[in-house]
């Protein structure tokens, strides 16, 4: 039964202040927050001061990271309070001026200290370590301080710097032009359904169709009619990318690297053996993905299969998911990482961290905002369907991951990289559908359950390595100077395509031309691997927390506890390491063989089903 309450209402007023988020936290009124907007910018002008003074010793040096420190602290909290008063209602100009305004007062200060790096390489790094390991105080950023260092053998001299700069407009036209394509410029075709009912095949009502539309031959228009406009394109498209590509492999040349990818893996100082391992072992464990694509074609009655039937669901459900319904649920469903874990769940539910409900001018989808110094908030638009059940869960997961790291780090650890990010979030969705598989004997609703678990996995990690299969492979050809037309990018996609789904699933036509489609591609190269190696690391995770719990007869968990430590060091080490550290090898095949095994499971529950 779904709780009725007053608080759905298009109208932001007229919703109950309990299912709004209290951005008093950060800030009482608009005069708080312009007294630390005048903090900032005076701390911005403090940089000048220590120009030139940082090689005279570890208090000079000490200082500058202090400065920088002391600056963020506030920066956060500058920049979240617009910014989510903006999210609230996107039409309101006045708060948007706002954002605007700390905009540019963030571009004034990176542009203040960006003096600082260089400086620091003219200091010998011996010199450096002495300083640090007889100053605890400095000693506080040596991680920080020796990425600077580590970096340094690919920072060119100041000319080349600015010549790079130079490029930086440039080097963004493909993204852009491909954006402009892809949206703007895109004519989308009225398409005949079944019922005579036209529609546009748009980007979403190509997905809802795609979700919703229980007849395959409206579905096949829909696709035809959606990625007909990107055929039509195909050799500006493949153009775009090979200068993407082209553009990748300019900046890692150089930098002085030997390939995009190493470029790219660099900055989290990540092996390339953990994308080789992944792409390499995901190929080997297909076969549970193409066993969940061969029940959904028997399941669904299709003498063909193809993508455009990947997202209909295999059951009619209408269940509806009330926000206070859920709550318990999901604060019950983390009880493998302990009491403590659960009571500042709890501390987020009671005390209005999240924004819940709909209204007119709010920002779409969800996420977590890591205000430094107040908590963590959450942006929803609770519609009472499973996939919201699901996102809260990820953005609480998130939500965990930085109040712990803001509990045990100092401000220049506080955050994470994206590496590691999607960990925390990923392992909660996974405990929350142990939890409610364990909790139903309906039928319907546990296949409901499994699909959505499947197709999480499907989309979250098989679909991604894929892509990064293929991106990998594209970039490849542009190192070997080898052509990239559309026909070979076709190629490229075709041959992946057919690696990975075998004859489970059939191809259109215009199968191989979808990777036109993916602005991943155009706009973060070797980027979506990362979606694939968090999701793997959490599963290697969860594994091993399961473990301990069947083992430990109610002892102390120590996988829960190395999870939870390692949620809780935040960026104070390069992601590998904390990864490693929280039980989850990327450099070892079998952390990717969890994934494999965990839907493999669950496709063996939903085919006894069947």
């Amino acid at each position: 039964m779904v709780t009725p309450t007053p608080a759905r209402s298009r109208n932001r007023r007229d919703i109950d202040a309990a299912y709004t988020w209290r951005l008093d936290d950060i800030y009482p009124d608009w005069d708080a927050w312009a007294a630390d907007v005048a903090v900032l910018e005076a701390g911005i002008g403090d940089y000048a001061a220590l120009k030139g003074t940082l090689g005279r010793g570890a208090d000079d040096l000490l200082a500058a990271y202090q400065l920088n420190d002391r600056l963020g602290q506030v920066a956060y909290k500058v920049f979240f309070y617009p910014s989510l008063r903006h999210d609230e209602d996107q039409r309101d100009n006045d708060v948007n001026a706002r954002r605007q305004q700390v905009q540019a007062l963030l571009a004034r200060w990176q542009q203040a200290a960006s003096w600082v790096h260089p400086e620091l390489l003219t200091i010998p790094i011996a010199t450096v370590r002495a300083w640090m390991t007889t100053h605890p105080a400095l000693a506080v950023y040596r991680f920080a301080i020796e990425e600077v260092y580590r970096q340094q053998a690919h920072v060119l001299d100041e000319r080349g710097e600015h010549l790079l700069s130079l490029a930086t407009q440039t080097s963004a036209a493909p993204g852009e032009a491909y954006q402009a394509l892809s949206t703007a410029d895109a004519r989308f075709p009225e398409v005949t359904l079944s019922t005579g009912e036209r529609v546009v095949a748009s980007y979403g009502q190509y997905r809802a169709v795609l979700a919703t539309n229980r007849q395959q031959a409206d579905r096949r228009a829909t696709f035809l009619g959606h990625y007909g406009t990107f055929a039509a394109n195909l050799n500006t498209f493949a153009a775009l990318y090979q200068g993407i590509c082209q553009r990748d492999w300019f900046h890692a040349r150089a930098r002085g690297y030997t390939t995009t990818l190493e470029a790219a893996l660099f900055g989290d100082n990540v092996p390339l053996s953990v994308v080789d391992n992944l792409i390499a072992a995901t190929r080997a464990g297909v076969e549970p993905l193409q066993r969940y694509h061969d029940l959904r074609r028997r399941a669904l009655g299709l003498d063909r299969y193809y993508p455009y039937d990947f997202s209909i669901p295999l059951v009619g459900w209408t269940k509806r998911y009330g926000y206070d319904d859920v709550l318990d649920t999901i604060v019950a469903s983390v009880a493998p990482l302990g009491e403590a874990y659960q009571a500042r769940m709890r501390r987020g539910f009671r005390d209005r961290w999240i924004d819940v409900y709909e209204n007119d001018g709010k920002r779409s989808g969800a996420y977590s905002a890591a205000v430094h110094g107040v908590h963590p908030y959450m942006l929803l638009n609770w519609a009472d369907t499973l996939d919201d059940v699901f996102t809260l869960a990820h953005e609480m997961g998130h939500s965990m991951h930085t109040l712990l790291a803001h509990e045990r780090q100092p401000f220049v650890y506080a955050d994470y990289t994206i590496f590691v990010a999607e960990v925390p979030s990923t392992l909660s969705e996974m405990l929350l559908l142990d939890h409610l598989l364990a909790g139903t004997t309906d039928r319907d609703e546990r296949i409901v359950l499994l699909q959505h678990a499947i197709d999480n996995i499907t989309s979250t990690f098989y679909t991604q390595v894929m892509f990064a299969d293929f991106e990998r492979a594209a970039h490849a050809l542009v190192e070997d100077d080898r052509p990239l037309t559309a026909d070979v990018l076709n190629a490229l996609y075709r041959e992946r395509f057919a690696a990975y789904y075998g004859p489970a699933v059939d191809m259109e036509a215009l199968t191989p031309i979808t990777w036109a489609r993916i602005p991943h591609f155009f706009n973060s190269p070797y980027y979506v691997y990362q979606y694939a190696t968090c999701f793997a690391s959490a599963a290697r995770i969860l594994a091993a927390i399961r473990q301990d719990d069947h083992l430990s007869a109610g002892q102390p968990s120590m996988a829960r506890q190395r999870y939870l430590d390692m949620l809780a060091a935040g960026g104070s080490d390069h992601p590998m390491t904390l990864l490693q550290q929280g039980g989850a090898d990327l450099a070892d095949p079998t952390t990717v063989q969890a994934v494999v095994d965990q839907l493999g499971h669950l496709v063996d529950q939903l085919e006894a089903l069947f």
